[in-house]
């Protein structure tokens, strides 16, 4: 718990030291007990761990479940025995489609009432595929418990200004920093911008709130860490910038130390599952949370990737029993990472690479993530913003928000250098814009194809 005892909030005001929490945050404070346990441990008593959750897992689904009830038939697995590495990798995977055109079949007829009460949720669409899904007052237990391991894991200073910048949030000024720390701790204030307002706007607030740590998306961050170093705005009490939601653009990390001199801390979470990895306190890469979720990264083959390859994520949620997702496909693919030196046991990804639809597609039938920064070929503070959709395997779309239209030479640049970054020489259409919004769920995308994939 490092030095953060000091702020524990106690159930009786008169009694500071020790301190006896609340119900509610005894039981977050015996979580993250175990769980300093758990991230020690060595691989293989963590999947033996993971294991006996998924024989629970298992059996309620093919027992409450149609979906998985003729999955599990069709498969030949018997729920019943003691699961085996084996025998789970036979599983077939469910993909979003499924999950999308399977609501009714794949929630529990029977929920336990430990669960508590039962919510459904949808996506926010950012795939091109939004997809309904339940989650229980259990599911919302462990978001809280994983963020507070995350703040607890980055040794945060619970007395600092929380800075948030994200999409639908209530504006204002709060007094804590929200119910994953305000249950267990004392906090200091926080603060919400809605992520849709213009970039000059947030960061004249981020001015005025002068946080100690700052949330927001990661393009989001990166227009502002640009903004905020084009114009020399320093932001003195800021120690650390946080992203969620979206994939990390290359060289995010770079701009926000020669921004603001801090480090970013990212992490991997989904609306369906909750936590999937969290970022190693002493690294850039991250540790998969498997007290919460199994993570499998394939091969195209369904093979599991070695240290070094990319693989499709999959992953099987271990405590929802309204709709349990099991080896569920999830659309991202991910880099598998060597064991880390910091000792925990946890499983390691690398990099996050992205999703299928943010990949272009040559007509040869290759496919990469292409890395397009800021197309730095061109003259400082031309480009202000700018999106590739592709069109069809000839065609792509170039959207461009610029503070003049680009001169015939400038262009011929553009073109010369987006066919480099692509690795083919596509028709490009160049489309001036006034503004580029934001996509389903406040996500941007700097690329993404419109071509139909098999996923």
């Amino acid at each position: 718990m490092n030095d953060s005892f000091m702020a524990l909030r106690s159930a009786f005001p008169e009694n500071v030291w020790p301190v006896v929490p609340t119900p509610p945050g005894a039981a977050l404070l015996a979580m993250q007990y175990q769980l300093q346990q758990s991230q020690w441990w060595s691989p293989e008593q963590l999947r033996s761990q993971q294991f006996r959750q998924l024989n629970v897992l298992l059996r309620h689904a093919y027992d409450t479940t149609s979906y998985y009830r003729r999955q599990f038939d069709a498969a030949g697995f018997d729920p019943k025995p003691t699961l085996t590495e084996q025998t789970f990798t036979r599983l077939p995977l469910l993909t979003r489609a499924q999950l999308q055109q399977s609501f009714s079949d794949l929630c529990s007829q029977r929920v336990p009432a430990s669960s508590g009460r039962i919510t459904e949720n949808m996506t926010s669409g950012s795939t091109g595929m939004p997809v309904r899904f339940l989650t229980t007052e259990l599911t919302a237990f462990y978001w809280r418990v994983f963020t507070l391991r995350d703040h607890l894991w980055h040794r945060r200073d619970f007395s600092g200004k929380l800075a948030a910048i994200r999409l639908k949030v209530k504006e204002g000024e709060w007094p804590g920093w929200g119910p994953s720390v305000d249950t267990v701790l004392r906090s200091g204030s926080s603060a919400t911008l809605d992520i849709n307002r213009d970039v000059d706007e947030q960061l004249r607030w981020l001015e005025q709130q002068n946080p100690v740590y700052l949330l927001t998306f990661a393009t989001n961050l990166e227009a502002l860490a640009r903004r905020s170093r084009d114009l020399g705005v320093r932001l003195p009490a800021l120690r650390e910038a946080r992203t969620i939601s979206e994939m990390l653009p290359p060289g995010l990390r770079a701009l926000v130390r020669e921004a603001w001199g801090v480090p970013l801390v990212d992490l991997y979470s989904s609306q369906e599952i909750g936590y999937i990895a969290l970022q190693c306190p002493e690294h850039e890469h991250y540790h998969v949370q498997p007290e919460n979720t199994l993570v499998e990264l394939l091969r195209d083959n369904g093979t599991p990737c070695v240290p070094g390859e990319v693989g499709r994520v999959v992953l099987t949620s271990l405590h929802n029993f309204a709709m349990p997702l099991i080896r569920y496909e999830i659309g991202d693919y991910a880099e598998t990472g060597v064991p880390c030196s910091c000792g925990r046991g946890l499983p390691v990804i690398h990099h996050i690479m992205g999703r299928v639809r943010n990949m272009v597609r040559l007509p040869d039938g290759g496919r990469h993530w292409p890395s397009l920064g800021m197309l730095s070929a061109m003259p400082i503070g031309l480009i202000k913003q700018f999106q590739c959709i592709q069109l069809s395997l000839q065609q792509i779309e170039v959207r461009l928000v610029t503070a003049r239209p680009l001169s015939a030479e400038e262009e011929m640049q553009l073109r010369a250098s987006m066919h480099k970054k692509l690795g083919y020489p596509f028709d490009l259409a160049i489309v001036y814009c006034e503004k580029l919004g934001r996509g389903a769920g406040g996500k941007f995308e700097e690329f993404r194809s419109e071509i139909s994939t098999d996923r």
